[in-house]
């Protein structure tokens, strides 16, 4: 299977989850879980979350993030990649200037 994220429409979304700012998302779904290049835009971010049915994974391709899972902080940069694993909370944030760009993979488990 080939998914051409060219031909995906990007989409915007304010608070995310309850956070701040904007993020831009591009995203494949379907019953086994997502695939989404995300653009976590200067001063935003991800609400605090529960993964109930999935783990999380973000690879960090470029700028600079801090996420907290389970209390735990985290510094993301690129070629860092944060996992959040099936029943763990987390939220992430970019602390930089430029945006915080990730691929997020969600698995359902």
């Amino acid at each position: 299977m080939l998914i051409d994220f060219n031909e995906t429409k990007e989409i915007t979304i304010p608070g995310m989850n309850g956070g701040s700012g904007t993020m831009s998302a591009r995203m494949f779904m379907d019953e086994q879980g997502k695939i989404i290049p995300t653009k976590i835009h200067p001063g935003g971010s991800i609400g605090l979350h529960k993964h109930e049915t999935s783990d999380d994974i973000n690879y960090v391709l470029s700028g600079t993030g801090k996420a907290i899972c389970d209390g735990q902080e985290e510094i993301l940069k690129a070629g860092t990649c944060h996992i959040c694993k099936k029943g763990s909370q987390h939220s992430i944030e970019n602390i930089g200037n430029d945006d915080l760009v990730l691929l997020t993979v969600v698995v359902e488990r």
